[in-house]
């Protein structure tokens, strides 16, 4: 199973932004509990559906952890952003579950596959 497969797995039993942190466990330096912790506030999106998808904090969370050398995040940061927001067409969660057009966008389970195959391709051969 790849790591975007097992994180849309992990999504049947946790929120999008754990479920994405949790596809990592094995190379971030946290246990599982605290990762849990970490994104136990995303689900449904920052804010409760109001803000950016947990899916995608998820993937910037472990970008910071995985690639973080001392210097500016940023630009990397707003890669990953565009890439995820190019596979799923936002990055609102009220706009992908389409709260207001009544067309939903994509599933959460393929917003958190989307936003570690994002992560995936950034990360390529950097990672312990």
């Amino acid at each position: 199973m790849t790591r975007a497969e097992n994180a849309a797995a992990l999504k049947q039993s946790c929120n999008c932004c754990q479920a994405v942190l949790l596809a990592y466990e094995d190379l971030l330096p946290f246990d599982r509990n605290t990762l849990l912790a970490m994104g136990s506030t995303f689900g449904s999106g920052m804010g409760g559906v109001k803000g950016t998808c947990g899916a995608l904090v998820g993937a910037e969370m472990a970008l910071g952890l995985l690639g973080y050398r001392g210097g500016s995040m940023n630009r990397y940061s707003r890669e990953l952003f565009g890439r995820f927001e190019e596979r799923v067409g936002a990055t609102i969660c009220a706009d992908i579950k389409g709260f207001v057009t009544g067309r939903t966008l994509c599933s959460c389970e393929n917003c958190c596959k989307h936003a570690v195959e994002a992560l995936e391709e950034m990360t390529q051969g950097t990672q312990k």
